[in-house]
């Protein structure tokens, strides 16, 4: 392994957060358990949402219908899903860290799927893919405490081996939180930020958009980008009453303290995005 291995955030804290329980984010999340930012629309349930914003980053990449997609940070599997079943990819392949999550999808037994308990780090595709779809991963490839210029620099061996995964004119659909341009926090802010970083989601660092656009110079255009932090905002708050409305069963699945702790992370989130300390990110990047 290269110094460039450890920059992300560890297999260890992955797991910490996403090994909790499959049946504790079954509770919140949508009947799919799409653990990140929907794409509202006028009259969408939640569920609604997320699927618009599968079908969003899979038109960007240019996925449907592709002989080889790579999803790189597959969740429990909602990408995968949409892809074989609606969009007809012969072939998807999705990486993770997590444990449960791969084992929910060895339970759905997708068609044309493999799921691979795997760091893109140490990902050695036999062929290239025709597109690469990456939702709420990117957020782990720098950990807390490093410089900009090493953050930039762990963005860039991502891009850089998705160049090598796809051909020339090949898309990367990539949606990520990013670091909000309303620096002007109260004390409270401050100590809901920290608790997150510490308790929630630890090692993991929120980029900023410049340092996603520099670490893809040279080897993707920009095709399109977009920023919505109020949709994360709303799909927090969605989460956050599905988890109070089903609150007694959460506490027997996953205990008090992971309860108190989600709901403390999901309201103040809910905030962060609101008031832009946040923003959220949907970017779709074309080889060069």
């Amino acid at each position: 392994m290269t110094a460039i291995d450890y920059q992300g955030a560890t297999a260890k804290s992955i797991k910490h957060h996403y090994d909790v329980s499959n049946d504790f984010f079954a509770l919140w999340l949508d009947t799919d358990l799409t653990y990140t930012c929907a794409l509202w629309g006028e009259g969408d349930t939640l569920e609604s949402a997320q699927k618009r914003k599968l079908d969003y980053l899979i038109e960007g990449a240019r996925a449907a219908g592709a002989r080889r997609v790579l999803d790189v940070g597959c969740g429990w599997g909602s990408l995968l899903e949409r892809l074989v079943r609606t969009h007809g990819v012969q072939q998807a392949v999705g990486l993770t860290l997590s444990d449960s999550q791969a084992e929910r999808l060895r339970e759905l037994a997708l068609e044309r799927t493999e799921v691979r308990v795997e760091n893109w780090l140490d990902h050695e595709p036999a062929e290239q893919y025709d597109a690469i779809i990456s939702i709420g991963a990117f957020e782990h490839f720098a950990r807390t405490g490093l410089s900009r210029a090493e953050r930039v620099a762990a963005y860039r061996e991502f891009f850089e081996r998705c160049r090598d995964w796809l051909p020339k004119g090949g898309r990367i659909a990539l949606q990520t939180n990013i670091k909000g341009n309303n620096v002007q926090m109260d004390k409270q802010t401050v100590r809901d930020l920290l608790f997150i970083i510490d308790i929630i989601f630890p090692e993991s660092e929120i980029p900023a958009l410049s340092e996603v656009l520099e670490s893809s110079e040279k080897r993707f255009d920009v095709v399109h980008l977009r920023n919505d932090p109020d949709h994360y905002s709303r799909t927090c708050q969605e989460w956050l009453d599905r988890l109070r409305a089903n609150r007694d069963q959460a506490v027997k699945v996953a205990g008090e303290e992971n309860v108190a702790n989600y709901e403390r992370y999901l309201s103040s989130t809910v905030g962060h995005f609101r008031n832009r300390h946040l923003g959220l990110s949907r970017i779709t990047l074309e080889a060069v």
